[in-house]
């Protein structure tokens, strides 16, 4: 070998080492049997013991009190002088139709998995998958929208500062960038739970508010003529109180962001410290603490929507509200410079700045709770979506994109956030009607059925205003479903088996003939029949397949469940009925459940086995077809194909004749 060869051995060598390492990096944590990132959201192990429920109030607090960094800015933007009054009218909403359908959605998923899993049982077979990654759409717009949006009000935070360099005004753009960049650098390097961290961070902010709202409520009571300036101008601008009301009732849809905050305060249920008598199947100390922290939150923040409202609708002109005015998108930070000083208002900036980059934190960690939990259980995901940062780096790139398409607007990101946060509380409170109306509860199936019809109105209203939330939403769903069905076209060929386990009347049919050699097993449709029915079949196998002679096969039959499930259990029965020994499973495929109970009889006997299939009339394409959606098709060599997958010895591959 000459040197250069020698080089470019050692070059392809070392490439290929970097590539291995980069390829184990990232695929760090595949093995394990989901991908619920050790981040807010995360799922605490058996031997935590979990936290106090204020202290996970404060972790899914960064999504919800943070929004108190730009809800009054959108508010005054949406309802103008009548902001106080639209916004009463959604702490009505939050309180008398969002808090009590949580309330219910923690009684009914009390393990973190929220409304949509509650929906997930209403549906049966392949609607209930579409509607599941539909809903899945609309809570991945929730999610990245409060990334973005929360990155791009950071950004707005730095750039409005005094004591900012000058040749940071006006482009926010690269700063949003760079926020969303460490963001994901966090989550690459490896996010640590950090209910600590969200406490401080919650209870900094929220005491700085108290400080902005209380010295502004001085100022206000100070100079009352500013409450006579605003109730002229309302005066002014509306002809009587009623239509100052209606006017507040249409216009609150577009207010309906200041409600985030919900879906997780049930996502983190796991990491809520119950009663020691809790069990899985009843933990009523987490309900109940759960429930606490949902009514806490929700109270503190109609608290502070209000109060905040009010100020800075009173004591700040309506033109600095509008885009690239200095209240945009900061309209407290706005008050806090205007009224405490530069120090106060930079110190109030870097604690707004800090609990919104959390905020993004806390939704990317559900995020990549979220796609684990139900796209691999569906096949929908490839194998990668197990490990985190390929995830992370997905979510990451998409967070780019809707920026840029944004441009790191806050305003203009509002729309698509209350689009996602109403499609979310719309099917939570529809799950919560089905269920009260199972359990036979008219006041409460009537109560429910109401704040339903209010948040449908809520979400028609703020689609038909503000489109780009459904687009954003009906992008992350074609995007979903594509990949979701190209992935379970991709793994249809897969064992799919999770675990195979024999009766004991089985496994003494099993132990009997594999005496006298390897297994002979004959597919049959598992459809009762006679005792003549069976000889003719094993006669005509024996003609077909020429099955030697001198023992008696094995029959093996498959019953279908649910076609739309990927994998499962697979239990097999034995019984000796009309004069032949039977083997019967159920599974959501037949080839599949055949094969993989193939695999585990040659691992039970030692010897490989023989399965034999009569061939189906049909056109293979419409097998195919019927295999991918029914589970069924032509089974014979699907079964060989996935027998080829799983085991790639021939040698130790189950054996497939066809006649």
């Amino acid at each position: 070998m000459t040197g250069t060869e020698a080089g470019s051995a050692a070059d392809a060598a070392r490439s290929a080492s970097r590539r291995s390492r980069l390829r184990s990096w990232l695929l760090e944590g595949l093995s394990e049997q989901s991908a619920r990132h050790p981040g807010p959201h995360a799922t605490p192990r058996a031997e935590q013991q979990g936290h106090r429920w204020w202290r996970v109030m404060c972790l899914t607090g960064v999504d919800y009190f943070s929004t108190l960094g730009y809800q009054p800015g959108i508010a005054a933007l949406a309802a103008g002088l009548l902001s106080p009054l639209a916004t009463l009218v959604l702490i009505g909403l939050t309180l008398l139709g969002a808090l009590p359908v949580y309330r219910r959605v923690a009684r009914e998923s009390p393990h973190g998995e929220g409304s949509i899993a509650m929906l997930e049982r209403l549906l049966s077979w392949w609607a209930g998958k579409l509607f599941v990654l539909v809903l899945l759409g609309f809570a991945a717009t929730d999610f990245m929208i409060t990334m973005t949006l929360s990155a791009a009000d950071a950004a707005a935070h730095v750039v409005e500062n005094p004591l900012a360099p000058h040749w940071l005004a006006g482009d926010s753009m690269w700063i949003t960038l760079i926020l969303l960049g460490l963001l994901g650098g966090v989550f690459l390097k490896g996010f640590r739970e950090a209910i600590g961290i969200a406490v401080v961070l919650v209870t900094t902010y929220l005491a700085l508010n108290v400080v902005v709202l209380a010295v502004s409520a001085w100022e206000v009571f100070s100079h009352p003529v500013r409450i006579g300036n605003w109730t002229d101008a309302l005066t002014a601008a509306h002809s009587s109180p009623l239509a100052m009301v209606g006017v507040a009732l249409l216009v609150f849809p577009k207010l309906a962001l200041g409600m985030s905050g919900f879906e997780t305060g049930v996502a983190v249920m796991p990491q809520v410290k119950g009663d020691a008598t809790d069990t899985w199947e009843k933990p009523e100390g987490r309900i109940r603490d759960t429930r606490k922290l949902l009514t806490t939150a929700a109270l503190i923040m109609s608290c502070f929507l209000l109060l905040s409202s009010l100020a800075t609708t009173i004591l700040i002109p309506q033109a600095d509200f509008r885009s690239g005015g200095p209240a945009n998108g900061r309209a407290l930070a706005y008050l806090a410079h205007e009224h405490l000083g530069p120090v106060f208002g930079t110190v109030y900036d870097v604690s707004t700045i800090a609990i919104l980059w959390f905020a993004g934190a806390s939704a990317l960690a559900g995020l990549l709770n979220l796609v684990p939990r139900y796209l691999p259980r569906y096949g929908m995901a490839p194998e990668w979506t197990r490990a985190v940062r390929p995830l992370v780096l997905v979510f990451m790139g998409a967070a780019v994109l809707i920026t840029v398409w944004f441009d790191a607007n806050v305003d203009a990101q509002s729309g698509a956030y209350a689009t996602g946060v109403l499609v979310l509380m719309l099917s939570a409170s529809f799950a919560s009607t089905v269920a009260m109306h199972r359990r036979g509860s008219r006041p409460a199936t009537l109560g429910f059925g109401t704040i339903t019809a209010v948040f449908a109105y809520t979400l028609v209203t703020n689609v038909a205003e503000r489109p780009d939330g459904i687009k954003i939403a009906a992008i992350f769903i074609v995007a979903i479903l594509a990949t979701s069905f190209g992935s379970r076209v991709h793994r249809a060929f897969e064992l799919r088996a999770a675990e195979v386990t024999f009766d004991e009347t089985a496994a003494r049919l099993v132990d009997e003939a594999a005496r006298s050699g390897p297994l002979q097993l004959i597919a049959n449709e598992p459809q009762e029949h006679s005792r003549r029915e069976y000889r003719a079949k094993e006669y005509d196998q024996r003609a077909h397949t020429h099955i030697p002679g001198g023992r008696h096969p094995l029959f093996l039959e498959v019953f279908l469940h649910d076609s739309s499930d990927f994998t499962s259990d697979v239990t097999v029965h034995g019984d000796h009925k009309h004069g032949v020994r039977r083997l019967r499973v159920s599974g959501p495929t037949v080839p599949n459940t055949i094969a993989a109970v193939l695999l585990a009889l040659r691992d039970r006997t030692g010897e490989v086995p023989h399965a034999y299939f009569s061939w189906t009339e049909g056109n293979p394409l419409s097998h195919l077809v019927r295999f991918l959606v029914f589970g069924d098709g032509e089974v014979a060599p699907v079964t060989r194909e996935v027998l080829r997958r799983a085991e790639e010895n021939p040698e130790r591959r189950p054996h497939v004749h066809v006649g």
